[in-house]
């Protein structure tokens, strides 16, 4: 029953009509009394697609792709308070369309030398594809990081007054102290509050519509995103005095530059603990009684990971077929790790880089360009019989 009280749940707005993304549906009472065979074949195939669409894993990820072409009722997946809060506070999308552009950014810098490499799909409304329909470990670590990325976001834009319902944190004010001593506030401290407590409005709004296990998988790896923001900021100071003396300063608050978070959450993806849903249904329990439990701030998932060698349409995997390898490496860019064992081809080509360089006064480096060949390795295509076993 809980299975399909979450597919009765989908809105009519997920479903993509016969190919074409940008036509709505209308609604399906209106659609089934219209009279004739035409609009009782349209009335079953809408209730069959409603039948076997999956879950659309967090369709606000595609705010991103929409850009300032931000409409709410066009978004497909969002669920009701999300679409309120997405027309209630238009610039705080623009934000989080943003945002979302640099998360994804980050995630593919922490997996550009593995096998799995945060790929996206254009034009299509989950951003990743089915590979997340799994509850693994990439799927723990995309939700961590796109709700820290929405954090991160908010309170930029809060700090640089591009938001009407905030700006910079009006706690910091008067007078505090560390172990360099006193200090006043001032300058402009970024209101990371503000920026979880909207990412966790927001993004949640989703899960707590449901009760399974993968939407409390979803709301703890959320968590642990949001608090990754915070856990870096800094206190940064200007010093007043004479020379610089720094016998008065002034000090606020900054976060961190988002690659500490995406190396944080990248070391968490490392340690992610397997766990299993509780009796009640409120919490996990560790799937190997010989690890230890899982805190709030690790990252969990359910499901063991596709070794992503191969192209498999059901399981979302891209396969490895043509990616870039490091001859030399022994780690995970390696070739042997990164093409499955299935060899690499070598191309040699020309690349232009400077040299010779100089340093002429005042202040300039003048390089001259030089070319020399440079040998890349991609990786060989699997054989025509495996692949098609999993496609």
């Amino acid at each position: 029953m809980l299975g399909l009280n979450r597919i009765l749940s989908l809105r009519a707005a997920r479903i993509r009509s016969c190919g074409s993304p940008g036509v709505r549906l209308s609604s399906r009472s209106s659609s089934c009394q219209t009279p004739g065979a035409s609009s009782r074949i349209y009335c079953a195939c809408l209730l069959l697609l409603l039948l076997v669409t999956p879950r659309v894993d967090s369709s606000w990820w595609y705010i991103g792709a929409l850009g300032a072409r931000v409409i709410c009722d066009n978004i497909p997946g969002l669920v009701n308070k999300q679409r309120q809060l997405c027309q209630r506070h238009p610039d705080i999308m623009q934000a989080i369309g943003e945002g979302t552009k640099e998360w994804i950014r980050e995630c593919q810098h922490q997996f550009r030398h593995h096998r799995w490499n945060c790929s996206t799909l254009d034009r299509d409304h989950t951003v990743f594809g089915r590979v997340l329909l799994r509850s693994s470990r990439e799927a723990a670590f995309v939700y961590a990081i796109s709700s820290a990325g929405v954090v991160y976001a908010l309170t930029r834009a809060c700090s640089q007054g591009e938001l009407k319902t905030c700006n910079c944190d009006p706690h910091k004010r008067g007078r505090a102290s560390d172990e360099r001593g006193e200090f006043d506030w001032g300058g402009c401290s970024d209101n990371i509050n503000y920026g979880i407590k909207f990412a966790k409005a927001f993004i949640d709004a989703k899960e707590r519509t449901v009760r399974d296990a993968r939407a409390l998988m979803n709301l703890h790896n959320n968590r642990c995103g949001r608090t990754a923001v915070k856990r870096f900021m800094k206190l940064e100071c200007k010093c007043h005095g004479v020379s610089g003396s720094c016998t008065l300063r002034t000090c606020w608050m900054a976060m961190s530059d988002f690659r500490k978070t995406g190396d944080y959450l990248r070391r968490k993806y490392n340690g992610a603990i397997e766990v299993t849903m509780n009796q009640d249904g409120t919490g996990f329990t560790v799937a190997n009684k010989a690890f230890r439990k899982a805190t709030k701030n690790d990252l969990v998932y359910f499901e063991n990971s596709p070794d992503y060698c191969l192209q498999d349409k059901a399981a979302g995997s891209l396969g490895t077929a043509g990616r870039v390898c490091n001859k030399t490496s022994r780690g995970t860019d390696g070739c042997e790790v990164m093409c499955c064992g299935r060899g690499y081809d070598t191309t040699r080509v020309k690349q232009i880089t400077k040299c010779e360089c100089k340093f002429k006064w005042c202040c300039a480096v003048e390089c001259k360009d030089c070319e020399e060949a440079v040998d890349i390795h991609t990786c060989k295509a699997p054989k025509r019989a495996e692949w098609l076993d999993q496609t």
